[in-house]
């Protein structure tokens, strides 16, 4: 991790912890994020994207045990799709863990939640910086196109955020894409909702 990594992270955390709203890359596409414990915050990411908060937000984690910290119950199957998938790739599970915390408003109706544990360098570390899980949805108006790098990303949304990271930003070309999706149920069964 490099001195600027460094700083860029403190930065970052910084502004999480004060409850304000981060753009920043992820092992997907450029982001925007909160503190997914904050409510105001989680709110004041689905202003900034325009988007309805019927559509849950997933979060990133950075580590197996922030992640075992985040989810209530996760199915021995989870560990074999984090271990072998050839991509990212977001799981929902059944329930937060009641004592993570999370914003309700990250929790979908039927009481699940979209967890995603990050083996990309920046956005691992700072979500282990923070210590705690951090929202993550594309950096993009809903509906508009999904920024791949960071000069892709729209003026009003780097002007809404509160940070934007620095680390990164120089990238040109990307072959990066919104993570794979599965729903997986404690009693082992699974649905791919996006390939």
């Amino acid at each position: 991790m490099t001195g600027e990594y460094t700083q860029d992270i403190r930065a970052a955390v910084e502004v999480l912890r004060r409850g304000g709203v981060i753009v920043y890359p992820t092992d997907t596409v450029w982001g925007i994020g909160c503190d997914a414990t904050n409510s105001e915050a989680v709110r004041k990411v689905f202003e900034i994207k325009r988007r309805s908060d019927a559509k849950a937000l997933i979060t990133l984690v950075g580590s197996l045990a922030q992640l075992e910290r985040t989810v209530d119950c996760i199915p021995d199957v989870a560990y074999q799709l984090i271990e072998f998938a050839d991509r990212p790739t977001t799981i929902v599970y059944d329930h937060p863990s009641p004592a993570a915390g999370i914003a309700p408003e990250l929790v979908a109706e039927d009481g699940s939640i979209g967890v995603r544990l990050t083996a990309e360098a920046f956005s691992s570390a700072l979500c282990t910086a923070f210590r705690k899980p951090i929202v993550s949805t594309s950096a993009n108006i809903s509906g508009q196109p999904t920024p791949a790098v960071y000069t892709e990303i729209s003026p009003e949304i780097l002007e809404a955020a509160d940070y934007v990271c620095l680390s990164r930003r120089e990238e040109k070309a990307s072959a990066q894409r919104p993570s794979s999706v599965i729903r997986l149920s404690e009693g082992g069964l699974f649905k791919i909702i996006r390939g």
